[in-house]
């Protein structure tokens, strides 16, 4: 008896064609971005190995021959390893701390205005600088800070003071790199947070006042406690991404004189695995880097989960 109902018992191969008619509209739609990654973030990881072999171009990736751990012994003992590893955790981490509540205490502010018009300007005009190209920003700082015709040194010399050298002084690249991401990014940034205020239960506020809360406190017990966990999850992934400055801005912003500040992980790759065609070094710096991201991302989560109650996976 048994033995028949699960004949009779529609198998998972069979559950599966069904779910693929019945969703093929959906699939036909995931389907772009799911041969994207394929083509190329998946299919290029057979690159890794290169990072374990004394790549030749002209070997080829199976013909050049086996190194091991050579190159990660040679970064490890470089000089400047613990320079471009300090360099590269702290400007992830300024970015991070400012850029990761920046976004916040904005959409918390935007939420409390209540002209329609009025909100709806200050978040468009919030929003234009993340869509401007990095080369655009690094101009507008330029612009800025040059000691030549800068708006800023300009300011400085007509009230009488010396103009700052900031493009050549290295104590001033971290200010310059950090407070232009925060403008570049905290508009857009701040899109996830409005909403996810946006989906709070209005009922919530209506008791509140009932029972005598003001704004503030509205904001503290019931506003802040509803973007918690969305706020979790994108510190979660900013973690995981520690270590991944990118390099662009860096590269049109520094110069030898500025090394010593902001020379970082990616922007020593570029010099050593691209520009000098070492492409086994820059592949083993690369892949160090991405370890150390899965490791941070895992941790977090892992942390999270257990205190917060919040987790990605």
């Amino acid at each position: 008896m048994n033995s028949l109902v699960n004949r009779n018992k529609p198998g998972k191969l069979y559950r599966l064609i069904k779910n693929i008619r019945k969703d093929k509209y959906l699939l036909l739609l995931m389907l772009p971005t799911v041969v994207f990654f394929i083509i190329f973030h998946y299919y290029p990881m057979y690159g890794v190995v290169i990072a374990f072999k004394n790549f030749s171009i002209s070997r080829g990736i199976i013909g050049s021959p086996w190194a091991g751990f050579k190159w990660f012994e040679q970064f490890f003992k470089s000089i400047f390893f613990f320079r471009l590893l300090t360099n590269t955790f702290l400007l992830s981490f300024y970015s991070l701390i400012a850029g990761f509540s920046i976004p916040i205490i904005f959409a918390l502010l935007v939420n409390e205005v209540r002209g329609r018009i009025i909100r709806r300007v200050v978040q468009s005009i919030s929003y234009f600088p993340y869509f401007i190209s990095v080369v655009v920003v690094v101009g507008i700082i330029i612009n800025f800070v040059s000691i030549r015709n800068g708006i800023i040194n300009n300011v400085l010399r007509d009230l009488g003071k010396e103009p700052i050298n900031f493009l050549s002084d290295p104590k001033w690249f971290r200010p310059l790199y950090i407070i232009s991401g925060i403008w570049q990014t905290f508009g857009f940034s701040s899109i996830i947070y409005l909403g996810a205020v946006s989906s709070i239960d209005p009922q919530l506020y209506e008791a509140a006042t009932v029972d005598g809360a003001g704004r503030l406190k509205q904001i503290w017990h019931i506003t802040f406690p509803g973007i918690i966990p969305i706020a979790v999850t994108m510190l979660i992934l900013a973690l995981g991404g520690l270590l991944n400055v990118g390099f662009e801005k860096i590269i049109l912003l520094y110069n030898p004189s500025t090394y010593i500040t902001a020379d970082v992980i990616s922007t020593y790759v570029y010099r050593r695995g691209i520009v000098n065609a070492e492409f086994s070094f820059g592949a083993a710096v690369g892949l160090f880097n991405s370890v150390i991201g899965f490791i941070l991302i895992f941790s977090v989560n892992a942390i999270s989960k257990k205190f917060i109650g919040v987790r990605l996976w």
